[in-house]
């Protein structure tokens, strides 16, 4: 059991100084998500799933036009949601980003929920909800108790996730096991059209999940590598 996650490609989120809340990606976005899916076109997979939001659908694209896969959309890999800046200058974002990172550790609990945006707690506690659900259906279930095993009933299964560097991470969290913090996405670094890879292990009483490969990069060019 292999589980693959893609980070979407690199986002023009500000255009003529102004912030955009739902960004396409860049000239080198488009490119960097054409690399990463000719790394990966040659692998198989029982389900390619990608988060609804534009930047993820459009890195995902050149991955379903060079597999057999149809786009599968799933909502709840979307990332976190974030306060409305759509048209705003750019510096109010910047300035909303600074303060999130001086506030003390607990309080950062709260992200900028003040703002109107999403706190991480919730967003935290959703994608591990989403997860849960999404492995369940396909057969893999985390097993009561105080170790990160897993039941698996297909072992062979390769599932491919386009998605965000914070709902990746998220991921990466729960699937082994760790303790969730509000800052999952610095002390994962995922760059855009990076590749992880979570791989089930054997034990005597199930599976536990190891990280193989985290945030790889090597399909890109040295130029095209961007966080």
């Amino acid at each position: 059991m292999e589980l693959v996650l893609v980070r979407h490609g690199e986002p023009e989120w500000v255009v003529d100084g102004l912030n955009i809340d739902y960004p396409p990606l860049t000239e080198r976005g488009h490119r960097q998500a054409v690399r990463m899916a000719e790394a990966l076109a040659q692998e198989t997979f029982d389900e390619v799933l990608v988060s609804p939001l534009e930047r993820a659908l459009q890195t995902a694209a050149p991955l379903y036009e060079r597999t057999d896969h149809t786009e599968e959309i799933h909502a709840w890999l979307r990332e976190i949601r974030s306060p409305v800046w759509q048209g705003t200058p750019r510096e109010k974002a910047d300035a909303a980003f600074a303060e999130e990172r001086r506030k003390p550790s607990h309080e950062r609990w709260h992200g900028m929920s003040a703002l109107g945006g999403e706190a991480n707690r919730e967003f935290i506690a959703r994608i591990r909800e989403g997860c849960g659900l999404f492995l369940a259906e396909r057969g893999i279930e985390l097993i009561p108790g105080e170790l990160p095993v897993w039941r698996i009933d297909n072992p062979d299964q390769r599932l491919c996730l386009v998605a965000h560097a914070g709902t990746n991470s998220a991921i990466i969290s729960y699937m082994l096991g760790l303790q969730p913090t509000p800052w999952e996405w610095d002390r994962f670094v995922l760059g855009h059209a990076s590749i992880t890879r979570l791989e089930a292990l054997q034990l005597g009483d199930g599976y536990t999940f190891a990280l193989t490969r985290l945030g790889d990069v090597e399909h890109l060019s040295v130029g095209d590598r961007t966080r």
